[in-house]
């Protein structure tokens, strides 16, 4: 823990810092299932110094050798019940967006989103502005540098229909611009899942739209997602990518095994929708994981389909 200390004071004493930070900070307070330990250090940078702290955040981690895990909204994770070794950079202090030109040949505004900001306060943001083409997001917990990274997508749409450019915190600790490039994107996949850095922010292409047809769109989504039973207990959503190839939602798959219902401590899988795990109020990481190994080698042994979670499974596993 010292050792944390000292590269804390040492980069909030050569740049300032702005935010919070906090030792030993439970993780369950900062993910929406609502579990997990630990972090050794918690530190969200908040202000316009972001990048360049964090650059030299990430450089003094390196050269100690500290793991540091990127947090966004903490909406796709299960953090290990001993919590997470290291730093924790938490960018839900980076946030904001701005209107920009579409660029050469153009047509219509590209919406430039910091990568700590929510998807559904980027949604709103583009309602607000008359854009269309965010809104099946609305809804959706997480956040902007969460949904590039994964390429989010819902209601048959990714992220990568609109993405545009991305700015990126690079291995060498240099903010660069990352054109968009359809071959590097798939199912809930984008390059960034092999990249060493930090999403600062995103691009998106958008259209003007009535903005009450917009917001018609985003309530119609987020009243689907209610009562499809998102909401009602702490959750990461879907806990298991679809695929084509089963030739049915993964989650109708797992309904027709009569797995609904199915629990693993204070875990459980939804009584009302198969791909859904959620924590009836005291479920333990290992609750969370061991239920999710249930339902997947129970649907590989009736079926042969192995499913892939689409929720990470972060932080001191290995003693767990």
């Amino acid at each position: 823990m010292s050792i944390l200390r000292e590269i804390i004071e040492k980069i909030n004493t050569e740049i300032g810092f702005a935010g919070e930070l906090r030792f030993d900070e439970p993780m369950a307070a900062h993910t929406t299932f609502k579990a997990g330990g630990a972090a050794d250090l918690w530190v969200k940078p908040q202000g316009d110094s972001f990048p360049r702290y964090t650059a030299a955040l990430l450089r003094q981690a390196r050269s100690e050798g500290i793991p540091v895990f990127i947090l966004g909204g903490g909406a796709n994770i299960v953090v290990s019940d001993r919590g997470i070794r290291g730093i924790v950079l938490d960018t839900s202090g980076w946030s904001g967006w701005a209107v920009l030109p579409p660029g050469e040949g153009g047509t219509g505004a590209c919406l430039a989103v910091r990568s700590g900001t929510p998807v559904d306060t980027a949604a709103e943001a583009a309602a607000e502005l008359g854009l269309g083409g965010i809104e099946f997001l609305a809804g959706m917990p997480g956040s902007v540098g969460g949904a590039v990274w994964m390429n989010a997508r819902c209601y048959e749409r990714s992220v990568s229909d609109i993405l545009v450019q991305t700015e990126f915190l690079d291995a060498a600790y240099t903010p660069r611009e990352i054109p968009f490039r359809a071959e590097d994107f798939s199912y809930k996949k984008s390059p960034f899942q092999d990249l060493p850095g930090l999403i600062l922010s995103a691009r998106f292409h958008l259209v003007p739209r009535v903005p009450g047809d917009i917001r018609a769109e985003m309530e119609k989504h987020r009243r689907d997602r209610e009562q499809k039973g998102h909401y009602r207990y702490p959750s990461a959503g879907s806990v298991f990518k679809n695929s084509r190839e089963f030739g049915k939602p993964t989650g109708k798959i797992i309904d027709e095994l009569g797995l609904r219902g199915l629990r693993r401590g204070g875990a459980a899988v939804a009584d009302y929708h198969g791909n859904l795990i959620i924590n009836t109020g005291n479920a333990s990481a290992a609750d969370i994981r061991g239920l999710v190994e249930t339902v997947r080698d129970t649907v590989y042994a009736a079926l042969g389909i192995r499913l892939e979670p689409e929720i990470l499974f972060v932080g001191d596993w290995d003693a767990a």
